[in-house]
Parts: C-alpha cells; structure tokens; sequence
C-alpha cells in the first residue's frame, strides 16, 4: 500500500504524537508499505530512527508564523518563502523556543481551521502542487483534527480517502481562550465529514471525542499504542541501597511531577518500613515552565530531603531504557484526562509496576496488562498508598512487573499497531472503490 502519512513537528521538543506518528511509518516501512512520513511546520525529532521526509518542510513554523503577522508575507514569491522553509533554518528557530502555549494561538488556530479561507492558504497551495506531481497514495492521514482542514483539499487533489488521527488535541482545544475555543471547535466539527475515518489512540480517546467533536461512532476506530521493545528489559542497570519512584514526562504541571513529590513526602514518613527511597524524574522542560520545576525543588529543599530527588532533564531513547531500568515503581499522575501515556507502556515494557490515576487512558492500559495499580485521581494520599503497596510487598511487585513485561509485548506491539491500522487504510480504500466516497473534482 501506498501511504502518504502527514504529521507535525513540535519544533526541539520530544512529541508523543510525533512519536507515535514516526514509528507507526518506520514498522509498515518494514513490512514493506511505501510510506512517505510528510512533516509540518518543523522538521521532526524522534528518539527512533527518523522516518520522515526531512528534506522539506510545507506549513514551515516561520512561514506560517509569518503569514498570520502581516498580510505582506501571504504574498511573498516562492523563492523568498523557500528561504525560512529550509529545515535548518526551521530548526534554529525552533531552537530558540516554539511558543506551544494554546492561550497565545487562537488565532492561529482559528486560521489554519479556516484552510483556504485563512491566512495560510498559501502554503495549502504549496503542498496541493507538490502533491500533483507526486505518485497517487492509497490513503492520506493526518496526525489529528486541528488539521482536518486539510482533508478536502487533499482528497480533491489525490482521489483517495483521507484518515485522521485522534491524538488528545481537545486538550490543546480546550486551552484556548474564548472566542477562538468556540471558533475553532466549530470549525473543526463542520469538517468532520470530509474524513473518511478517525482512528483514535486509546478506547477512552475515542469514546471522548464522538461526543467533544460530534464524529459519528461508525467512523471511529481505535487503535491501541504501540512500542518499540528494543532495549527495554527486566534487567536493572545498577544496584542501589535507595529504591526509585520514577517520572518520565513533560514536566508541566498538568502532568503531575508536583503531585507526585507531594506523594513522595507522605511516602518517606514511612522510610522506618520501606527503606532509603529516591524520587527521579526525566522528560523536556519547556522554557516557560522553569518556575514551576524550582517551586518543586525549593518545597523539596524545605523539607529538608533535597539529596533524594533527582531531575536527569531530556533523554535521549538509550537514556531512557537506563532510567526506567533503574525504577522501582514508575507513576506519571495527570492531572487530566490523558489520552496517549506513552510513557506508562515504555516503563512497563521494563517490568516496572506503574501506580496511575484512575481517569483517561490509564484505566485500560492497567487492566489490559495487569501490570500496575488504579488510585483516586488528584489525591496525594491515595497515590503514596499505591506506591506504599508496591514498596512493602515484593510478591505484589514481582507479580506486576511480570504481568506489565508480558502485558505490553502481548497489546501493546508496533506489529498490532500498523496491522490494525492497515486494515482500517484497506476498508477506507474498499469504500472508495465501490465509489462512497464522494466524487474526487476534475483538476
């Protein structure tokens, strides 16, 4: 099957989108799919192998930027637009710190929901030309809705079906400050018909948006996660007096390392029982979240147990593999309902035992797997309790982690994942032919 697969970079940020939309094209790659990973906005970073076309970027985050600041730059020539599109120039940029805060780009949003009627309708121009030239794909995706308009122009252009991703954009949607929420889910919910099908990342996922974006039912499909095992063993990569509770994860308030410390200190009133214990966490830092990272070190400092946290900062995919291998019992408590928790399958792929909140994704991830515990959501109490029952029975510990090793290689395999998700292509494909799809305009 040819696929042409659209994603969108996250500028130097590591993306659980972007991750997910990469290793989904490197294993049908494998299979032997012809897949081209199309990037937009900024060339994508991965901690796998890249799968994406890095020698061009359409929708560049300059151009883009720059089309929604002044009218002068939507009719700027191409060999001027060609300039702030090359990659490296993107990346720079991207370098110097992409402004990811939803509140900052209704606006932006607003627009590129509003496809040809909006400021970028250039570069939909842009990448309409380049695809007429290109071999017809099978299918088209895209990585989620905030660029379902996209689907029409490219259905147009290609004759084929388009699917789209539903990765946790209400998320993003539900950042914005009014008017552009309103706008924006209005626009995307009229668009809705001009996909052919959506495939959600979890069954929570496609629960919630049937309802939040109207999507009928019959189009949604759910696709579970899938991971690379490679790396990820039973194994521990060193031995410690100190027994870790890990975090891996943006660190942002919403995901919930401040929860966690907080859980962490009810923990250690019990170290009499438990033993020397450790609090370490990994994952990006966004520019703008500095201070919330130092509020959570000074209320450490303060309560006087500084030298038992430790923050790795970013890491790369071989860091990680180490700094799960190093945990004891690994939680990761969203303060929201989270669709993807990619973060929960990578540490279980390791045989730790996870404690999550019982909201989102989490729920079927634990009990697809059996290889963690459910607590009450947002409660410090509760989850130090979880993480309490791991600590202080090692037959518990032992029997979660060989569950959660077994679990994710038996659910939760980038095999299941492109299988699945070719035999939802092949159906949106089956329906073109029979000619359900609505009539592709002469060119």
């Amino acid at each position: 099957m040819k696929i042409l697969s659209i994603t969108a970079g996250a500028g130097n940020m590591f993306c659980g989108s972007c991750l997910r939309d990469n290793n989904l094209a490197g294993e049908l790659k494998r299979q032997g799919h012809d897949v081209v990973l199309l990037p937009l906005y900024t060339p994508t970073r991965t901690d796998e192998a890249n799968a994406s076309r890095q020698q061009r970027v359409f929708f560049g985050g300059i151009s883009v930027y720059l089309e929604q600041l002044s009218p002068l730059f939507r009719w700027t020539p191409k060999f001027l637009d060609k300039l702030w599109d090359i990659p490296a120039v993107i990346r720079l940029f991207a370098g110097r710190g992409v402004d990811v805060d939803p509140q900052s780009l209704g606006a932006l949003t607003v627009s590129m929901l509003e496809g040809v009627a909006g400021h970028q309708r250039k570069e939909i121009t842009s990448l309409v030309e380049w695809l007429r030239h290109e071999p017809r794909p099978d299918v088209v995706t895209l990585p989620y809705t905030l660029l379902i308009s996209l689907a029409k122009p490219l259905r147009e252009v290609t004759g084929c079906p388009v699917v789209c991703s539903l990765q946790g954009e209400e998320l993003f949607l539900d950042g914005l400050v009014e008017p552009y929420r309103t706008q924006a889910l209005a626009l995307v919910r009229a668009q809705v018909k001009e996909a052919d099908a959506f495939i959600a990342v979890s069954h929570y996922g496609a629960r919630c948006m049937a309802g939040y974006l109207g999507i009928p039912p019959e189009k949604i499909h759910t696709v579970p996660l899938g991971i690379s095992m490679d790396g990820y063993s039973l194994e521990r990569r060193t031995k410690s007096a100190a027994r870790n509770v890990s975090f891996l994860g943006r660190i942002a308030p919403e995901k919930g390392l401040g929860h966690l410390a907080d859980a962490f200190h009810l923990l250690r009133q019990r170290r009499a029982e438990l033993g020397p214990l450790r609090l370490e966490a990994a994952g990006y830092l966004p520019p703008e979240n500095k201070p919330y990272l130092a509020g959570i070190e000074k209320k450490i400092a303060a309560a006087g147990w500084s030298g038992e946290f430790r923050y790795w900062g970013e890491v790369t995919r071989e860091q990680k593999a180490r700094f799960l291998q190093n945990a004891d019992v690994f939680s990761l408590p969203c303060s929201y309902d989270e669709p993807k928790g990619l973060p929960v399958l990578e540490a279980m792929a390791c045989g730790v035992p996870v404690v999550a909140p019982r909201r989102g994704s989490f729920p079927e991830m634990i009990e697809t797997t059996g290889g963690g515990l459910l607590v009450e959501p947002d409660s410090p109490a509760a989850l130090a309790e979880g993480l309490h029952q791991v600590l202080s029975r090692p037959d518990l510990a032992l029997n979660l982690s060989r569950r959660a090793y077994e679990g994710v290689r038996r659910h939760y395999t980038l095999e299941a994942m492109a299988t699945q998700t070719l035999n939802i292509y092949a159906q949106a494909g089956r329906a073109s032919a029979r000619g359900d799809l609505r009539p592709v305009e002469q060119r």
